[in-house]
């Protein structure tokens, strides 16, 4: 089965049915996450070699894109899953690979540390380049400290992408694979209103948060080019592929006016 096919059917017959009640009560919709991890489209840009779909960004956003028409919630929940898994397919370990690929793994982003950050604002000095939250080794174990805002599936989601300062390079950034269930990582109950209703949009403290040093996604410092060259580009296209859909060539409300005044005047 193509996986067009398997995502017309999710979307039928799971997706549909509860996208309304996922935004108006701003419910997470695990039951969804769950039937696209059967059809095989959480693990889609995984490697076949781990059991995944193989495919490419244009895969992904094509699965966002048609998502979003008919689930903005979930559509969101997708872009920042897709995003994550693509470092964690060039850096992570083979076991959350393969989870991922059989879908029983749902991943996220946690990079930004402002308003502007999570909505995927990027500057000079912004926080999303240079982050705050600091990472200190002690022996095989790194202690993680930090706030990370505006973070997709917070408390659903198994596995956050996580930035931190380098732990000895002199400048960069650092990502790390952060399991959700590590001791220490806390998600505020009554998160507040962060990002779109039913994504569970929230804050994620780690205080501290202790992860082997393997944990480590790419090199000390290097993940500064990872965001800038892996991350950055799959935001700006999936986010734009969830846009809603509008036609292809929309009559601006001015040049329809103009061509009927013209009509009138001949």
């Amino acid at each position: 089965m193509s996986y067009r096919t398997a995502l017309s059917e999710v979307l039928a017959d799971v997706v549909g049915p509860v996208a309304e009640a996922t935004r108006v009560q701003d419910r997470f919709p695990r039951g969804t996450v769950t039937a696209l991890g059967q059809a095989g489209l959480l693990g889609l840009t995984v490697s076949t070699e781990l059991g995944g779909g193989g495919m490419e960004l244009r895969e992904a956003a094509d699965v966002v894109t048609r998502t979003a028409r008919v689930c903005p919630s979930t559509a969101a929940v997708l872009l920042s899953h897709y995003t994550a898994v693509a470092v964690l397919e060039a850096y992570g370990c083979s076991w959350v690979r393969g989870e991922i690929a059989a879908g029983r793994h749902l991943a996220s982003l946690a990079l930004a540390e402002s308003a502007s950050g999570a909505d995927g604002g990027v500057g000079a000095g912004d926080p999303l380049l240079d982050p705050r939250s600091v990472a200190t080794a002690s022996g095989g174990v790194v202690a993680l400290r930090g706030r990370k805002r505006g973070v997709v599936a917070a408390g659903e989601a198994d596995t956050y992408v996580w930035s931190s300062r380098p732990l000895a390079a002199r400048a960069g950034l650092t990502l790390w694979a952060v399991p959700a269930h590590a001791s220490d990582l806390f998600v505020p109950a009554r998160p507040g209103v962060e990002g779109p209703r039913g994504t569970a949009t929230s804050t994620v403290f780690a205080d501290p948060v202790l992860v082997p040093a393997e944990a480590i996604l790419g090199t000390d410092g290097g993940g500064l080019d990872v965001v800038l060259r892996t991350v950055l580009p799959r935001l700006l296209e999936l986010r734009a592929a969830a846009q809603p859909f509008r036609p292809a060539n929309p009559v601006e409300p001015g040049s329809a006016r103009h061509r009927t005044d013209s009509l009138a005047a001949s």
